[in-house]
C-alpha cells in the first residue's frame, strides 16, 4: 500500500510516496514564497503532486494524499482554518485536491502528523497509545490512542504546550494566557533562562559559549553544563524539572504507554533524558501503582512529517 506524505513547512513544502512499510520513496520539494496567495501556493502543490505522480507511475498505485500543516486544522472538513506562519485562512485543501486528482486526501495538525509517524514506525512503534511532545519554537504535541489520532474536536484538541503550569506565572503565552507549559518547556524558554542566568552571573561559561546574548540558542546551556559550569547546570536543571512536570501532567490526563520527545532540544538525547526520567520516577509519575509510562526520544527525524503525514492512510 502507497500514499503521499506532504509536509508543509513555514519555508518549504516537501513531500514522497511511502508504503505501508515506512519506506520513503522519491522526494520533491516546493518552496513557500513568502506572501504569496495561499490559493496560487496550493496550485502549485497540486501541480508538483500531479507531476510527480505521473514520473513515477503512481496512477494506479496511491490509496491516498495526506498532509501535515502548521497551524489550526479542521481536519474532519478538510480545512486549513488559520496557519500564523504561512498567512492562510480558510483555505479548502481537500476539497481543491481531490477536484484536481481524484484522489482522496486527509490534512491533519503537522504536529499530529509526526507523531502519528512516530507512533507506526518510529520510538513508539512499539506501542498503541503514545503521547509526542515537540520542543521547538513552541510546545508542540501530537496524541495517539489505540493506533489512531486524538485531535479533539473539529481537529482543535491536543494542544499541551497550552495546559498551564502556574496560573500566577507574570510570563504571557502566545496564546494570551499565563504560565503555559510552553513558556517553560520550549526552545524559546530555555534561551530565555539562559539569557537571564547570563545576568545574574558575568563569570559563566555560557558567555563563551554564547560569545553574547544575541548568540544564545538551545545547545548553549548543555555545552556550558557538560563543561562543568554551575550556572548552566541550573539552567538545564530546572529546564528539565518543568519538562518533566509538563510529561507529568500528560501522564496523569492520558496514561499514555509511551511518551515521546522531539525537536531541537530533544536532540541532547539521554543527557536530557536521564534527568527526566529521574524525576518523573520520582513523583511515580503522579500514581506510585500506576503502569510506567516509557520515556523515549524520536527516532524518524527529518522525514517524520512526510512519513506520518502518508500514516493517515495506513493502518497499525
Amino acid at each position: 500500500m502507497i500514499s503521499i506524505g506532504i509536509d508543509i513547512g513555514g519555508m518549504s513544502i516537501k513531500g514522497a510516496a511511502v508504503n505501508d512499510e515506512g519506506r520513503v520513496y522519491e522526494k520533491f520539494t516546493l518552496p513557500i514564497i513568502p506572501n504569496e496567495n495561499q490559493d496560487i501556493t496550493i496550485n502549485k502543490l497540486i501541480d508538483t503532486v500531479k507531476k510527480y505522480i505521473k514520473e513515477n507511475k503512481l496512477e494506479n498505485e496511491v490509496v491516498g494524499i495526506g498532509i501535515g500543516i502548521p497551524g489550526s486544522i479542521d481536519s474532519t472538513k478538510g480545512i486549513c482554518t488559520y496557519s500564523n506562519n504561512l498567512k492562510w485562512e480558510d483555505l479548502h485543501i481537500v476539497e481543491k485536491f481531490v477536484k484536481e486528482l481524484q484522489i482522496q486526501t486527509r490534512i491533519t495538525n503537522d504536529a499530529n502528523a509526526a507523531a502519528l509517524g512516530e507512533s507506526f514506525f518510529g520510538a513508539g512503534k512499539k506501542y498503541k497509545d503514545i503521547v509526542m511532545i515537540t520542543l521547538g519554537t513552541g510546545v508542540g504535541s501530537g496524541i495517539v490512542i489505540d493506533g489512531k489520532l486524538f485531535e479533539g474536536h473539529n481537529g482543535k484538541g491536543a494542544e499541551i504546550g497550552h495546559t498551564c503550569l502556574d496560573f500566577e506565572s507574570d510570563i504571557t503565552c502566545t496564546c494570551g494566557r499565563k504560565g503555559c507549559f510552553e513558556v517553560y518547556a520550549s526552545a524559546t524558554a530555555l534561551i530565555r533562562q539562559t539569557k537571564e542566568a547570563m545576568e545574574k552571573d558575568k563569570s559563566s561559561l555560557l558567555w563563551e559559549e554564547a560569545e553574547n546574548e544575541k548568540k544564545v540558542n538551545g545547545k548553549v546551556p548543555f555545552n556550558a553544563a557538560k563543561r562543568g559550569d554551575e550556572t548552566a547546570i541550573n539552567v538545564v536543571n530546572n529546564y528539565a524539572k518543568y519538562l518533566s512536570e509538563g510529561i507529568l501532567n500528560v501522564c496523569n490526563v492520558f496514561r499514555p504507554e509511551c511518551v515521546v520527545l522531539s525537536g531541537g532540544i530533544a536532540n541532547q538525547g539521554d543527557y536530557l533524558l536521564d534527568k527526566v526520567i529521574a524525576y518523573c520516577e520520582k513523583y511515580d509519575y503522579g500514581y506510585p501503582r500506576s503502569p510506567k509510562t516509557e520515556i523515549k526520544i524520536a527516532e524518524i527525524g527529518y522525514d517524520s512529517g512526510i512519513i506520518g503525514a502518508a500514516c493517515l492512510f495506513f493502518d497499525k
